[in-house]
C-alpha cells in the first residue's frame, strides 16, 4: 500500500521536505537570535545611564561602539568657533542645539553640544562659550550622518549652521582636525536645556527588531505548511489506492463503436 513512497515523484516530494524543513527551522531560529541580540544590545544601552558613571578621558573612549556610547567622557581645551544645528526636537518641541568646537591640546577639535533652545536657530539667542581653558564633561556621542534621525542632511543652509554633527560635514568648515564623536553636556548652562544622549545605532527595539520577530514567526509558519502538504498529498494518494483497490473509481468511458470502426479503417 505505501509502494509509492518509493517512486520518482515522491522521492523527488520527500527530498523536497527533508531540505525544506531544516532550512526553515534554521532561517527561523538565525532571526530569532537577530531579535534577541538587539533586547540585549538595548538592555545594554539603557541600563547604565552616564549620570551613574564616572566620567573617563575622551581618547580612552574611543573609537565610539556600543560599549563606549553615552558614556561620561571628560576633555580639557579653549572652546572655538560655534555653530548652531537647527530643527532639532526635544521633548515635543522644536529647537536647535548650540554647537561648539573645543580646541584641545592634541591639537583636534571635538564638537560640545552645550544645550538646546526653543524656536528657529538664532545667533543672537545663543550664549556665548566661556573664554580661557576649560575641562568639559559629557556623554559621548558617535559621528552623525545623512541616516540618523532628525538630522537635517538636505543641505542649503545659512552659514553658521550645520545640518549633521560629525567629522566628515566639519571637514570644510574648521581649519583643524576633529575627533571623529561629539559630546553633549548633560549640565544646564546658559538658560540652556540638556541633550539626552542617545541611545547606539541598532541597539533599540525599533523596526528592525520586530521584523526579525515577524520573520522568525514566517519561517516557522513555512514549516507547519510544508508538513501540512506533505501529509496532505500523502493522505490523498492513499486515498486513492483503497479506492482502486475496492473498485469505486470510475471505469474510463468506452469507446464509442462507429469511431472505433472508423479508426480501424484508418489504419487499413
Amino acid at each position: 500500500m505505501h509502494r509509492f513512497l518509493l517512486t520518482p515523484r515522491w522521492w523527488g516530494i520527500n527530498v523536497f521536505v527533508a531540505l525544506a524543513v531544516p532550512f526553515c527551522l534554521f532561517m527561523g531560529s538565525w532571526q530569532l537570535g537577530r531579535f534577541e541580540d538587539r533586547v540585549d544590545s538595548h538592555r545594554e544601552a539603557t541600563s547604565e545611564r552616564p549620570a551613574e558613571q564616572t566620567a573617563a578621558p575622551l581618547d580612552s573612549l574611543l573609537p565610539v561602539d556600543k560599549k563606549t556610547s553615552g558614556r561620561l567622557a571628560s576633555i580639557a581645551g579653549e572652546y572655538g568657533d560655534q555653530l548652531l544645528v537647527p530643527e532639532r526636537r526635544l521633548d515635543g518641541a522644536t529647537g536647535f542645539y548650540v554647537l561648539t568646537l573645543l580646541k584641545t591640546d592634541s591639537g583636534k577639535a571635538v564638537p560640545v553640544v552645550r544645550g538646546w533652545l526653543p524656536g528657529a536657530a538664532d545667533p543672537a539667542k545663543a550664549p556665548a562659550a566661556p573664554a580661557g581653558r576649560v575641562e568639559v564633561t559629557g556623554a559621548l556621542q558617535a559621528s552623525e550622518n545623512s541616516g540618523t534621525k532628525g538630522v537635517h542632511s538636505q543641505g542649503g543652509l545659512p552659514a553658521g549652521q550645520l545640518g549633521v554633527i560629525g567629522a566628515a560635514s566639519l571637514v570644510n568648515i574648521v581649519p583643524y582636525g576633529l575627533y571623529d564623536a561629539w559630546l553633549t553636556v548633560q549640565t544646564p548652562s546658559d538658560g540652556m536645556t540638556p541633550v539626552p544622549a542617545a541611545a547606539p545605532n541598532n541597539t533599540g527595539l525599533d523596526l528592525k527588531a520586530f521584523q526579525n520577530l515577524g520573520y522568525t514567526g514566517e519561517w516557522f509558519v513555512f514549516v507547519a505548511f510544508v508538513l501540512f502538504m506533505w501529509f496532505r498529498l500523502y493522505r490523498r494518494e492513499l486515498e486513492t489506492l483503497r479506492d482502486a483497490e475496492a473498485g469505486l473509481l470510475p471505469e474510463a468511458p468506452a469507446q464509442p463503436r462507429a469511431t472505433a470502426t472508423a479508426t480501424a479503417a484508418e489504419r487499413v
